[in-house]
């Protein structure tokens, strides 16, 4: 199994349920051997929800990056944002907005900006959908939105199913609950132009809109609101609620979206549509290297666990105490709550738009290459494996203490090839401005 794994690492794809179903069965291997999760444990804190910053109520707009949102609600755990029309295969679809390759365009639309997203179809053409715009006369359209004509879709018909394992993660089986349709990526680019937006589907048809099991809308929609007809002069916006995801950047708590995985168990745990394309992006294990259009995500697979623990964080953390088998809505309270105070993976993320120096603000990209640490037995003996909250620690970790922190089963940390879509919606705390430590020499690159 451990080959299985490090061939992965290398790059190389174990089929349709490969990747993360391999990485499961080798986290099953270490819990039987003694080497899993610690059991839930106390340090004294104020439980998991401790350092996650505002908890309830609604996000100050001075603490969102995305300015086009029109709000966060802390207490029922949803971003709201303005929702776009569109169409793909002779019906309509329903999108949002979260970046832009341009820095113009981006900040005119109230959108993160993303410049590595010009890299995307670098050896992937795929990974970018061309997609049309309709030229709407004068009568048509007063003041709005032109209709988006996409390619390609996603199915979201299928039913998104998680079986807990024996010890909750890894799990007993798993099935996404959507897929991409042909020619479908969230990363468009208007016919005739060269900007690339991150404008996911989350809904197809409609109405009405199952809300609830979500056969017509991602798993992460919580509500949908289509607006009716503006009087003249105005513009009515219509939205969708979505279920938000909790993090760290540099020290700081942070907000996020999942929206789309390369991997089917990755697009189960993140409840995101699952694209296979997006395994070619530019390019696995790049970040700041040229033509890369990634950044460095840090998840965690044998984390601490326990609602009442303030160093949870991670893979089995999320099955045991996020309700990951449970679909999400907004009567299911027991969820919401869960992952509102603690109860998610809690990644870390690299680069981020409020960071002080420029070089890493517009390294920023939604494109999260995924590295997954695997906490030894002799951090786990020694009370280390604490939850991680900024990139140069972990990279430090990795770099001299592979006694403590390595790559899946023991290899050498670094990207497992994971591409997940993550769209940064604010913080919950103060801002992510610099990272808490200065990275160790040869553990990154540039030198920093």
């Amino acid at each position: 199994m451990k080959e299985g794994v490090l061939h992965y690492l290398r790059g190389y794809r174990l089929g349709l349920f490969g990747g993360l179903v391999a990485l499961a069965a080798l986290v099953a291997g270490l819990i039987l051997r003694g080497m899993g999760p610690t059991a839930a444990a106390s340090d004294g804190g104020s439980g998991a929800a401790s350092g996650l910053g505002q908890l309830s109520g609604l996000l100050p707009r001075e603490n969102l990056v995305l300015e086009s949102a029109l709000q966060v609600d802390l207490t029922h755990e949803t971003v709201r944002l303005p929702l776009y029309k569109g169409t793909a295969n002779g019906h309509t679809v329903y999108f949002i907005l979260t970046e832009s390759s341009d820095l113009g365009l981006a900040k005119n639309s109230g959108l993160n900006y993303a410049p590595k997203l010009a890299n995307i179809a670098n050896g992937c053409p795929d990974c970018v959908q061309t997609v049309t715009q309709d030229q709407p006369a004068a009568d048509q359209n007063k003041f709005g939105q032109a209709v988006i004509n996409f390619k390609g879709e996603p199915d979201f018909s299928p039913t998104r199913t998680l079986v807990p394992g024996p010890n909750g993660f890894p799990p007993a089986s798993f099935s996404p609950g959507a897929t991409a349709g042909t020619g479908y990526s969230p990363f468009i680019r208007i016919d005739g132009t060269s900007i690339v937006y991150n404008a996911p589907i989350v809904a197809t048809g409609d109405g009405p809109f199952d809300v609830v099991h979500h056969t017509n809308t991602a798993d992460r929609v919580l509500g949908i609101h289509i607006a009716p007809p503006a009087p003249p002069g105005q513009y009515f916006d219509s939205w969708v609620d979505l279920l938000l995801v909790k993090g760290f950047d540099a020290g700081q708590p942070i907000l996020y979206l999942s929206t789309e995985a390369d991997d089917p168990l990755a697009a189960v745990l993140e409840r995101s549509t699952y694209i296979p394309a997006l395994a070619r992006a530019s390019y696995t294990g790049g970040d700041d290297f040229l033509g890369s259009a990634r950044e460095r995500l840090f998840g965690f697979i044998n984390g601490q666990t326990g609602a009442n623990n303030r160093q949870a964080q991670g893979f089995v953390n999320i099955v045991e105490d996020g309700h990951a088998a449970e679909d999400a809505s907004a009567g299911n309270t027991a969820l919401i709550n869960a992952l509102r105070t603690g109860g998610d993976l809690l990644n870390v993320f690299g680069d981020f738009p409020t960071l002080k120096d420029p070089r890493h603000a517009d390294a920023y990209s939604p494109l999260w290459d995924a590295q997954l640490g695997q906490w030894t037995q002799k951090a786990i003996d020694q009370g280390l494996d604490k939850r991680q909250i900024d990139e140069n620690v972990v990279f430090n970790l990795a770099a001299n203490r592979p006694d403590l922190l390595t790559g899946p089963g023991g290899a050498p940390y670094g990207t497992v090839g994971i591409d997940i879509n993550c769209a940064v919606i604010g913080f919950t705390a103060d801002a992510p401005t610099a990272n808490l430590v200065t990275p160790a020499p040869n553990s990154q690159f540039p030198p920093r």
